[in-house]
């Protein structure tokens, strides 16, 4: 950096070093993340230009985006979106950021969809990250999003332009109350959800990117358990014969929700892993 020139590499490295120093566990991979968001360029073209000189305005925009991250800001509200399913995604304080461990719950659902047409209603939708992935998948199907958070919605919809899926729709609901009196409109071939199931008292509420992300949906009563429970109960009515329930839960809830769920009544009960191996969704079928 002699005369005061400061290239790529050696800003990427200072700001590696920062984010270490800050507890970063993904520190390079943010830095490279934040300079690309910054410079409108891929992470390829770092490893190939990054001997160019930095930008002086440039250098100004990514220190100010590294000192918040440094503060803890998720990666994903700082560059306003997020890779799901290989859709990138819109994203912001409103929602939850789309995680690998949720790609989960969408291969389940693709895995139960074998027809080529059919309808999936998606609770609690978000950004609408597993309404899209699925939709993305399975063209002929038709696909509702719903969610209590209008600023969710908007989201959601804006993913879902973003990506061309007009067989994917979203819209304002706590939970199924928008479904009220729409008889067999209300019922769906598969049901899938990622609802808050995060204890009160948790301690990871006050760890990482959680800091950040909206309360309401991570947080449940009951231990966690509580609108996985009312999930449950409330999707019978909701299911067509033979039709799935499919949830996303912790990794220590799976029992828990298998016990609710056979209790229900739902048949085929079952649990799927993630990547970690840990029981990250479980699900029933409606009997026929």
């Amino acid at each position: 950096m002699a005369g005061g020139r400061v290239t790529l590499d050696a800003l990427l490295a200072e700001a590696a070093a920062s984010l270490v120093a800050a507890g970063s566990p993904s520190a390079r991979l943010d830095a490279e993340v934040l300079l690309c968001h910054v410079l409108g360029v891929e992470r390829t073209w770092l490893y190939t230009w990054g001997d160019r000189d930095a930008d002086g305005e440039a250098t100004g925009r990514f220190r100010a985006l590294l000192a918040r991250r440094m503060a803890g800001e998720p990666v994903a509200y700082l560059t306003g979106e997020r890779e799901f399913w290989g859709l990138t995604l819109a994203t912001d304080p409103s929602t939850l950021i789309p995680r690998p461990d949720t790609e989960t719950l969408v291969e389940a659902a693709l895995a139960l969809a074998t027809t080529s047409g059919g309808r999936l209603l998606d609770l609690g939708t978000g950004s609408g990250a597993i309404a899209l992935a699925f939709a993305s998948e399975r063209p002929g199907w038709r696909v509702l999003g719903l969610d209590i958070r209008p600023e969710a919605v908007s989201l959601a919809r804006q993913n879902a332009a973003r990506h061309a899926l007009a067989n994917a729709v979203f819209d304002e609901s706590d939970w199924f109350a928008a479904l009220a009196g729409q008889g067999e409109d209300a019922r769906f071939d598969l049901v899938v959800s990622n609802p808050p199931y995060i204890a009160a008292d948790d301690p990871h509420l006050a760890e990482g990117d959680v800091r950040f992300e909206p309360r309401s949906a991570l947080v449940a009563g009951g231990e966690g358990l509580a609108d996985l429970r009312h999930l449950v109960a409330a999707a019978r009515e909701h299911l067509l014969p033979g039709g799935w329930l499919l949830l996303e839960h912790g990794f220590r809830q799976a029992e828990a929700v298998r016990e609710a769920l056979v209790e229900a009544g739902y048949a085929e009960v079952a649990s799927r892993r993630d990547l970690a191996g840990h029981e990250r969704a479980s699900l029933g079928r409606q009997p026929a």
